[in-house]
Parts: structure tokens; C-alpha cells; sequence
């Protein structure tokens, strides 16, 4: 292992959020044929051992006031070596291989899951979680036996109170920034 590595583990230890909400493109279209976007922020916790919990809020408004679903998981941390995006980057996979929730937080949010999420699932209803983990869940392209994993890139700068998260959505990257 790097020593690089070992200083970016032995950083990230503890508890990370989003400083902002993030604003990502939805499959649904507005009128005139945009996308439409959905917002989200994140809780992240590193813990020894490479593991992850995440959860993750989903909210229809930039503000998070308008809350749709919050979705929970957890599990490893693959550590793949330097990323040639950023000097001291690395390429991380974060694979969901001990669990994976998903809380309604909107009538119409558990209306939606309902009509395409209910075979294998008790009624989704609001505020109730249902584990989705080593299930095929259609609205999150989940197929039965598969563990969800990303593949991402970690990028802490030297204050040591701001990680940096670089997603490739498509062929674009966006830069996710966290505090302590």
C-alpha cells in the first residue's frame, strides 16, 4: 500500500456531510424536454477497517425542504490506486455488501414505489424502511444478488476538514465537497 493511502485512510476516519445540497438530473423531463433535476445531500462515515456507512436524502427542491426519500447503506471500500484526475487522488469502489435501506419520505414517493417496487416488498408506506439489500429494485437498476458499488475518487485536501468526492455521472465528473 502507498504511504499516500494510509494518509488519506488514517484522514478520513469519522463522519463527513455535504456542505450543500447536490443537484443531479433525474430520468424525468420537464415540458420542454430538459431533464428534471432532484436534489440530495449526504452523511458519510469512514470507519477502521475500509468499511462505510452512507445515507443519503433525496429532496425535490434545492433547499431539502421538500424531503422524497432517504436511503441507507453500508459496507466496504476497495482501494484501487492513484487516480490521474488529481495529484494524491485515489480511485475508490464503495460496495454495498452489508446493507441497503429505503425510507419513503413522501406520500407520492411510497405511491411511485408501489406501482414499481412491490413484488418481494410489504407496502411501501411513509416513513417505514424496507431493506432493498441483494434484491432487484427496479428504480435504482438493482438487479437480485448484486451488491451496488461505485466506483469514485477520494481526494482530501490538507486542512483535513474537507473531503473531496469526484462522481462520474455519464462522461461528466462533478466534485462533491464535504465537511466535517
Amino acid at each position: 500500500m502507498e504511504v499516500g493511502v494510509a494518509k488519506v485512510k488514517e484522514a478520513m476516519l469519522g463522519n463527513w456531510e455535504s456542505i450543500a445540497p447536490e443537484v443531479r438530473p433525474s430520468a424525468s423531463k420537464n415540458p420542454d424536454g430538459s431533464l428534471k433535476p432532484f436534489y440530495l445531500k449526504r452523511a458519510f462515515e469512514y470507519q477502521p477497517s475500509d468499511r462505510f456507512e452512507l445515507e443519503i436524502v433525496n429532496s425535490a427542491d434545492p433547499y431539502g425542504a421538500v424531503q422524497l426519500a432517504r436511503i441507507e447503506f453500508g459496507g466496504h471500500m476497495l482501494w484501487r490506486g492513484p487516480h490521474p484526475l488529481a495529484r494524491g487522488a485515489q480511485k475508490v469502489d464503495f460496495v454495498a455488501d452489508e446493507r441497503y435501506e429505503v425510507t419513503p419520505l413522501a406520500h407520492g414517493f411510497a405511491d411511485v414505489l408501489n406501482k414499481v417496487a412491490s413484488a418481494g416488498y410489504a407496502p411501501w408506506a411513509v416513513n417505514s424502511s424496507q431493506s432493498i439489500f441483494g434484491k432487484a429494485f427496479l428504480p435504482f437498476g438493482l438487479e437480485e444478488g448484486l451488491n451496488f458499488m461505485e466506483c469514485d475518487l477520494v481526494y482530501l485536501r490538507e486542512s483535513r476538514s474537507q473531503m473531496h468526492f469526484v462522481v462520474r455521472i455519464g462522461t461528466e465528473f462533478t466534485l462533491l465537497t464535504w465537511r466535517r
